[in-house]
Formats: C-alpha cells, sequence, structure tokens
C-alpha cells in the first residue's frame, strides 16, 4: 500500500512538472489553422498572425497545395521544410516562442507556446480525489476480430476518424464494462471515458486514462490516473470526446477533479 501511495505521489508530481514545462499546456498563446499560401507570424501588426508575444516579426510559414509547410525566419536564414508528423509535432524556435504544426484530419495548423509566460509559476496545481488502490483494475484486453472504424468528436466539433484494435473488459462492483482505447501507443494505450462524476466534480467533457502494464491478455487501468484533457488547461487545444461505449454509468471518484476556475 504505501508502496503504491509513493509511486502515485510520484506520478503526480512528474504530472505537475509537465503540465509547467516549456512544452506543457499553461503556456499556449495560440493555435491558427493553415491555409495554402504564405503567411507572416510576430507581435507586429503588419503580420498575417499577429502574436501577443514573442518578436515583432518571427517569419513566414508557406503551405503547398500538396500540405508540405516551410518556415523561413524572418532574420534571413534558409528555409526549414517542416517534416509533418500528426503524433510529435515538429516544433522550431524563435526568440522565447516554441512553434509547432500540428496536423488533425490531413489539415495543419501553427501552434504557439510563449516559454516566458508567467502562467505556468502561477498555476495552482490540481486536486485529486483520495488514492484508492481498488481503483487500480487489471482488466482484460480483448482484440477486435478486425480493427473497428470509428468517428470521435472533438470539443472543437471536428469529427475525426480513427482505429481501434482492442477494448478493456473489466468488473466493477459485479457489473462487466468496456472501454475502447481509441487513441495513443500499443505500450500506453489512450481511453477518452466520462462517469457521472463530470456533472460536479471533474472536467464535463471528459478525462483520459492512459493503460499500463500491456500484455497480450490484460491491461492496467489505474483510474487514480484519470487526467483533465489539454482542452481543461488552454482553449488552444482540440481534445477528442469519449465514444459512447467509454461514458459509464458509475461515479468513478478516483483521479484528478475539475480545475478550481473551470465549471
Amino acid at each position: 500500500m504505501s508502496d503504491y501511495l509513493a509511486a502515485l505521489d510520484a506520478w503526480k508530481a512528474k504530472r505537475l512538472a509537465n503540465l509547467t514545462a516549456s512544452d506543457g499546456w499553461l503556456n499556449i498563446i495560440g493555435r491558427f489553422w493553415l491555409a495554402e499560401g504564405t503567411v507572416t507570424v510576430g507581435t507586429a501588426a503588419d503580420n498575417d498572425i499577429v502574436l501577443s508575444a514573442g518578436p515583432a516579426h518571427v517569419g513566414s510559414i508557406t503551405q503547398a497545395p500538396d500540405g508540405k509547410v516551410t518556415y523561413t525566419p524572418a532574420d534571413g536564414g534558409a528555409p526549414q521544410a517542416i517534416k509533418l508528423d500528426k503524433h510529435h509535432p515538429p516544433r522550431f524556435t524563435a526568440g522565447s516562442l516554441l512553434l509547432e504544426i500540428t496536423t488533425l484530419n490531413g489539415e495543419n495548423a501553427l501552434r504557439v507556446r510563449d516559454t516566458a509566460s508567467p502562467e505556468p509559476a502561477r498555476f495552482p496545481g490540481i486536486d485529486y480525489f483520495p488514492a484508492q488502490p481498488e481503483w487500480r483494475i487489471v482488466a482484460d484486453w480483448v482484440p477486435f476480430a478486425t480493427p473497428k472504424g470509428m468517428t470521435v468528436d472533438t470539443t472543437k466539433s471536428i469529427p475525426t476518424d480513427i482505429e481501434a484494435t482492442h477494448k478493456a473488459v473489466f468488473t466493477h462492483d459485479g457489473q462487466t464494462y468496456e472501454l475502447i482505447a481509441t487513441h495513443g501507443t500499443p505500450q500506453s494505450p489512450q481511453f477518452v471515458l466520462r462517469d457521472p462524476t463530470s456533472k460536479d466534480s471533474t472536467y464535463p467533457a471528459s478525462r483520459f486514462l492512459f493503460g499500463e502494464d500491456v500484455t497480450d491478455k490484460t491491461i492496467v487501468l489505474d483510474f487514480n490516473k484519470a487526467i483533465n484533457p489539454p482542452c481543461a488547461f488552454t482553449e488552444h487545444a482540440v481534445c477528442p470526446l469519449p465514444p459512447p461505449e467509454n461514458v459509464l454509468p458509475f461515479r468513478i471518484e478516483a483521479g484528478e477533479k475539475r480545475l478550481k476556475d473551470s465549471h
């Protein structure tokens, strides 16, 4: 018990460190869809994309007809071809800014972080339900006979098509329930879920849970590690919503609670 609680405390500390890091979710100052053509970026009013922080002129971003993206620094540096990756958005810097090209449904967007932002230092932290080891559940990890094509909605009403390969099957109070992994990796499948605590205690749209200790037959669902999605921390994130199968009928009073300034 004490070893588990100590490991959970260490996980919480790492979670907070990731949130407040220079590439965390607390210092994003904008997200801008890209279209074919060239746009200039910076704080000066003559830019196509005007930022609230950073250099007056960051540079220009060009999206070709085939979707390829090139960044040309304003300081006269050579143009940089951006290698797009929807799972690991490519990054480049300008002054205190950390810029990324994100891809959703084949559409690219520029996401900008201000690494000098005071917001991470102001963050009051996250409240948690009391840790309960019984919410660490070893579930059956069941593959679908064929991958399950699904359309998942998002907080920005941008439906996305995904392909699910497995579901976690577990029991609670004598009843059997299933959760479908809609995102993540084979080593860390991601479940987007909601339960009745969303009405009063947890983030209304959803919480995320990442499976652990995955084998060919089992997966650990530790609901003490159910977390707020990025869109709980910034309006500039696009988060998946839970499929109907992942809306559970019982309260999961475990994991992260709703942020103090959210409703």
